[in-house]
Order: structure tokens, then sequence, then C-alpha cells
């Protein structure tokens, strides 16, 4: 007997034995073990790779993990490490320590970082000699200090921190006058110079005045000029939306200011001091930082160098007077480039392959350092030099997950009902993998095209949808596992996992990503319909057993799948949701952002549509069981969110429904404890509803003790 089966992308059938595949289903997992979620709160990640102007060292951070079970619960530890000349890695700052904002100092001899040490009132500015010996205290603040930057020629220091508590307010506080008035009494983050002596000691800082709250600060290397971002106020939303560019002298003089519009990302001088790169939005409206821009230092219009730049660019740096090096993200992928002031163009490492975060260049500009990750392994330090074909591997922090049985990921191209081609990524179940590789690889030689179109059933399987936040974000094809996304966890057990970008997520060009605009909960969530409908028909997924997950914007689709589509899903699980668009306006704290760049109109322009798009208004037709987590101090989107629609569903009492509530977290969860819990939770709710038994909740409480091997 034959049997069709089509996994992915265009129309072509292809005949495979249905016993060959049935006993190639079965085959044992080798003496891997496979990734669980006590695994997954395990997993270090590298943060910042920062290479010596020289080219021949590396520093970097290290995101160390607490263990919830073990050690005192809270975030993981921030380490600094450093890649030599030999190519060995050594530990610089290590243990219970958070190191932030690594730079190497002008002169190439020693690493600068901030840090909160025995006596600091907050983040200090730290130097370490990067041949080694004992961190020196350079400077301090009565507040934390939240980022610096040295002039070329080590004379001074210039550094941000939050104005200080008035003495007069402190004391009424201590007496119980804390009372606090929203979104007054502001305390701006300020820009402090300090001379250094001649052991690189900062003599008494001095205020710069300048107007608004400063969030990013750099040096110009080859003159006495600054430039720093400033926000009107410190508000998030300000931050979000109002920055912008200023250039000033030493003595505090504004010498140019820039008209960039609505969001702002990374800037940097050129060598020569000339000009300022910046990554911008295109306009006020624009939901993501991605144009690459450039302007005279002096100040002036704003010349975008990939102009209708089908992408967003993601991380700038300079090689030369006229030419800066970029990422570009693109699709699902990412690719190093440079673009000339006159707009020519090359492509140094093109789409596919290994996805790039982040990058920094040596002063010449030609040497190179990148955090880099790809779909079997999460983050690493990776360096390329000038002539090199690709970068090349100098860390594994996390070599374990070689032990691990991983299963595949693929990129999967589909179309919306409108015809919209998408693309997403799909992480087969484990106990196919064994199958799809196999036969992926034998008709690819065969010169055959995986298709998506014959519609028959070997074994179908569970799904999970994992719904990215922002809109204004993707899904690059790296490591797609972590606490809140189950990822390979969920591929160990059985589970197919997709992750959509659907119409409004960046990597496609400006004009894309404002597709979803002024439409919440309309096309874009139709595409995460479409995507399930595809996966069907493919033949992998069985229809009456599709679960929705996501953070944030992917906790609103949850929440809409589990009320508006609820007959789509069988099990939600909803993080930092939102549940009514009404009252999550009146309670957020960016409300100017969810405005400009996704709503395109405030609630009183059209009350009715504001309340249509919103989960609880469609709370009777839910039928799909739900679990809801956020955190209790959660500026962005507040808890009450997530109480309303759990009011909702408990009273309609149509389908199981939970609320888990994390105290001291915000928009995300921060400790290892909390986070270890969503994951143990997450996987729960969904084995409970998708592969076991349904009906009522599964207990409250999880058993938080590693299972044995």
């Amino acid at each position: 007997m034959k049997i069709r089966y089509g996994i992915l992308h265009i129309a072509a059938r292809v005949s495979i034995s249905f016993a060959l595949l049935l006993v190639l289903a079965t085959l044992p997992l080798a003496a891997q073990s496979v990734l669980t979620p006590h695994d997954v709160a395990r997993i270090r990640f590298v943060g910042d790779a920062v290479i010596s102007p020289d080219g021949t060292q590396i520093a970097y951070v290290l995101s160390v993990p607490r263990s919830p079970m073990t050690e005192d619960d809270g975030p993981a530890w921030a380490e600094l490490h450093l890649l030599g000349a030999d190519g060995m890695s050594r530990a610089f700052i290590t243990g219970a320590v958070n190191v932030s904002a690594v730079q190497w100092t002008p002169d190439g001899k020693s690493i600068a970082f901030l840090a909160r040490r025995t006596g600091d009132k907050g983040n200090s500015i730290y130097v370490i000699p990067a041949d080694g010996g004992e961190a020196k205290k350079l400077a301090g603040a009565e507040t934390s200090i939240s980022g610096y930057t040295f002039c070329p020629h080590m004379r001074h220091v210039a550094y941000l921190a939050q104005e200080a508590v008035p003495d007069a307010r402190r004391k009424l506080a201590e007496r119980g006058f804390n009372q606090e008035i929203y979104e007054e009494n502001l305390r701006p983050v300020q820009v402090w110079m300090a001379e250094l002596d001649a052991s690189g000691t900062a003599g008494k800082p001095h205020l710069v005045d300048l107007p608004g709250s400063a969030s990013a600060i750099t040096w110009s290397s080859a003159g006495e000029k600054i430039a720093v971002a400033l926000a009107p106020t410190p508000l998030t939303d300000d931050d979000l939306m109002s920055r912008k560019i200023h250039v000033f002298s030493e003595e505090g003089k504004i010498l140019a200011q820039f008209k960039n519009p609505g969001k702002l990302g990374q800037f940097a001088w050129s060598p020569d001091g000339k000009n300022i790169a910046m990554i911008s939005a295109a306009d006020l409206n624009d939901p993501a930082a991605g144009r690459l821009m450039v302007a005279p230092a002096t100040g002036g219009a704003l010349k975008d160098l990939l102009p209708n730049y089908e992408g967003h660019v993601g991380a700038i740096a300079w090689q030369g007077n006229d030419t800066v090096m970029y990422i570009g993200e693109e699709g699902v992928w990412t690719t190093f480039a440079k673009v000339s002031l006159s707009g020519e163009r090359k492509t140094i490492i093109p789409t596919g392959g290994r996805i790039l975060d982040r990058f920094t260049l040596s002063r010449d500009g030609l040497s190179a350092a990148f955090v880099s990750q790809s779909d079997h392994r999460p983050s690493d330090v990776f360096a390329m030099k000038h002539g090199d074909a690709e970068p090349r591997r100098l860390t594994d922090v996390n070599p374990w997950l070689a032990q691990k049985k991983l299963a595949t990921q693929e990129v999967v191209k589909y179309k919306a009902r409108d015809g919209l081609e998408l693309e997403g990524l799909l992480i087969y179940p484990l106990d196919a993998s064994v199958v799809f590789q196999r036969w992926v690889a034998r008709e690819k030689t065969a010169g055959a095209t995986i298709s998506s179109s014959s519609g028959q059933e070997l074994m179908r399987y569970p799904l999970i949808l994992v719904v990215h936040g922002g809109p204004e974000a993707r899904y690059a094809n790296g490591w797609l596992t972590n606490y809140s996304n189950p990822g390979q966890m969920a591929a160990a057990r059985g589970f197919a996992v997709f992750h959509p970008n659907y119409r409004g997520s960046t990597g496609r060009g400006v004009a894309f990503s404002k597709l979803s605009q002024s439409d919440p909960a309309g096309k874009e969530f139709d595409d995460c319909v479409d995507a399930v409908d595809h996966l069907i028909a493919a033949g992998l997924v069985d229809k009456s057993k599709v679960g929705i997950t996501g953070g944030s914007y992917g906790g609103y689709a949850t929440a809409w799948g589990a009320t508006f589509y609820s007959d789509r899903f069988a099990a939600g699980v909803m993080f930092v949701g939102i549940s009514d668009k009404i009252a999550k306006f009146g309670t957020t704290d960016i409300p100017q952002e969810e405005s400009l760049v996704h709503a395109l109109h405030y609630p009183w322009d059209n009350w009715q549509k504001f309340l249509e798009r919103s989960p609880i208004y469609h709370a009777q037709k839910n039928h799909t069981p739900l679990l809801i987590l956020g955190g209790m101090d959660d500026p962005r989107v507040h808890p009450t969110q997530g109480m309303m629609l759990y009011r909702y569903l408990k009273t309609l009492n149509q389908a199981p429904v939970r609320w888990v509530r994390y105290p001291g977290e915000q928009h995300g969860n921060r400790r290892a404890a909390s986070r270890l819990d969503y994951s143990l939770r997450m996987m729960q709710w969904m084995e409970h509803y998708l592969k076991g038994p349904g009906g009522a909740a599964p207990p409250p409480d999880v058993d938080y003790t590693e299972p044995k091997p």
C-alpha cells in the first residue's frame, strides 16, 4: 500500500511507503535525551560581543541563569569573559555579578563595564586591564549610571544617570509621606561630565544642562563632540516615539539636532566625525525603527541609504568614513552587508544559514565580532576578518546541548485567504523528525519539490501555534525555545510547533509592517488561522488538537483565539495579553505608541470598533480552556487585562480558565523561579488538553523537581 504525504511548499505529489514511514517513526532516539523545561531553565546566552580596537580580542557578556531549586531566586547573572588573541576564553568577572554596557577604552588596554559593587548606590563605571588584574572603579553617581562614553584621548568621561531624589522629598518619604503623583515629579536621566586624572579616575562631575531625558550617548572618535538621544520626558511613551539625536560640545553647548521621525534605534559617528548614521523609523507611523539613515553631524536632512529596502536594519557600524556595515533582517533570515554614502551596496554574508543578532567592528573595520544563533543552538560569539567567507564560531556556552535530541526546524511558505504570501517556522514533532529528515533528503536528491498539496495523512499531530508580540517583531530561523516559547520542549513531547510571521511583522519592509494597522485582530490573526489550515491540509496537524499561545500582542492573539476563534482552538496559554482594547489604552504606559503605530486612532474616535476588537466582547463564544498568566507589576499590559478576561470566562463557566499571577514581575518574567513555573504550567496545560484527558483543569500545583533521566 502506498500513501502520499506532502510537507511544505508548492504543488508536487510524492508517493512514500506507509510501512517504511511507520518503521522510521518508531525508531529509538539513540542515547540522546530530549529537552525539558528544566533544561531550558539552564540555557546560557551571549548578550554582547565587543571586539577590541585592534581586532585581536573580544569581550563578551554571558547570561547565566540561576538554579531555581538551589540558588536564591532572581534574574540571570551577567558575567564578563574575554576571548584572547590565542582564541582561549577567560573568565574575568563571574559569579553573583551583573555586568552591562561593556566597551573597550579608546587605547584598547582595558575593558570598561557597569556594575553595582559593595558600597555603590547603583551601577558605577569600572575598568579592568585586558591583560588581567583587579577591576577599578572609575566613576559613580548618586543614582545608577545607565550609559557612558569616553573622549578619544581618555581625558573625560560622560555618563547618564537619573536625577537624584531631592533631600526634602526623601526625608518626607522616610516619615511616611511616600505618595506618588502619577506621571508627575518625574526625574529625567541627565548627562554628567567628569575629567579623568592620570590614573584614570574620574574627578568631581558636573551636570550638562540639556533639554529632556537622555537614553544613549556616544563620543565622536574624531573630536570634542558628543551625540546623545533625548526624549521630552522619562515616560516610556516619549522614549519610544519622541527621542531625537542632539550633538553637543564638551562645554554643553548644543551644536546640532536632528528631526529623526518616530522610533529610534542605534546611532554611530563616522570615524572622521563628519556624519552620523542611525537606525530610524521611516515616519511617525512606522511601527519599527529599521531604516538606515545618515546625516551631516552639523545637522540637516536625513538620507535613507537603503530606500525601499524590503527588510529591517538591525545593527550598524562604520567601516571607514564613507561606508556603513549593517545586519539586515530579511524575512526569517539575516544578511550582513555594507552600503556607501552614495548608496552602493555589497553583501558580505547572504541570507540563509546562521542568524546574526548584533556585531561590533575593529577600528580599521576589517575584523568583526558577532552574536549569532542557529535553529539548534542559542547565541554564541562568532568572529570574521576581511576576506573570510563566513564567521567562525569561538564559543560554545551550552556544550551539553550536543547531547540533546532536537527536532527538525523548517521554513514554511503559505498563502493567506486573500492571497498574501506569508512565511513562518515549523518545528516538527521529534518522533516525526527521523521520518521527515530522511524523506526530505531522499526526495530533494531525486529532484522533487516538497509539497503541501497531497492532503493525505500518515500520522497527524497536535499543534501549538506560537504568535509573536509587537506586532512589530518577527521570528527568525534561529533558536526558538525559551521559558514562554514551547519550541523544542513541545517537539520532544510529540507536538508540532508553528511560528507565523503574519502581516504587520518586521523583516519585510515598512509597507508590510503597516498592513495590520487600524485592523487589530483582523487580517493579521486570520493569517495565523490560515497557517493552521495550511498545516492541516499538508496532513501534519490534527484539526481537533490545535493550541495557541503568545505574549503581549501574542497574548492578545491567544485571547482572540479563545473567544472569537474558539471553534478553532482546543487550548490556549495567554501571557501578559490584552483582553479589552478600550481599557488597555487607559492603563498602559504607551498610549501614544498604541495610537500612532498600531490603532492609528484613539478609542473615542470609534468606541464600537475598539470594543468589537476586544476578546471580552466575544467571551460568550468561548469553549477553549484558557490559562492566563502575567506579572502583577506590568506597566505595559496592566494585570487587570488578565483579570477581566478571567472573570468573564469564569462567570460564563463554558470552559476551564485559570489565572496565574507573578508578584514583582512586569511585562515578562525575569526571575528563575517564575520562568520555570511558567514553562511547567504551559506544557502541563497543552498536554492536558491536546494529548491528555481534557475536561476539568489540571491540578493547580506543579511539581518543580527535575525528573531523573
